[in-house]
């Protein structure tokens, strides 16, 4: 199997983990009182610490690219806005303008995950954890 589709298959394993801990995150900020949009901004960042430690360590493992961890984790968290602002911007629009949407916000979470994926693949493999 070619290095690429390997990695996108793992990519893709890591960020259903991560969707999952990003929407328990979710519910249990919401029911502490954050409202839904706020509690999605927890949960993302939440999330996002999560998938890049296992993407670091499993996904991208033989692609550390250069510099630190810190370095490393900033780049990620700055590179990765472009992909949040998609999955954001996706998960609102459908939690504002659909009544399931609002109802059931794991449908918001999921749609937001897909449409930032491809982004933050490309972004990922490239950027953050280039070849040596």
């Amino acid at each position: 199997m070619p290095a690429i589709i390997l990695q996108f298959f793992r990519f893709g394993v890591v960020g259903t983990l991560g969707f999952l801990l990003d929407y328990a995150v979710l519910s249990a900020a919401v029911a502490l009182g954050t409202g839904p949009y706020w509690g999605r901004v927890i949960s993302y960042l939440v999330a996002a610490t999560g998938v890049y430690a296992l993407n670091r360590a499993w996904t991208f493992r033989d692609r550390r690219g250069g510099g630190g961890i810190g370095r490393q984790w900033g780049l990620y968290l700055a590179l990765n806005l472009v992909g949040f602002a998609v999955n954001y911007g996706t998960y609102a629009a459908i939690t504002a303008w659909t009544e399931i949407g609002a109802r059931h916000l794991v449908l918001g979470v999921a749609a937001g995950s897909i449409a930032g994926m491809f982004v933050n693949f490309a972004l990922n493999r490239q950027v953050v954890f280039r070849a040596r």
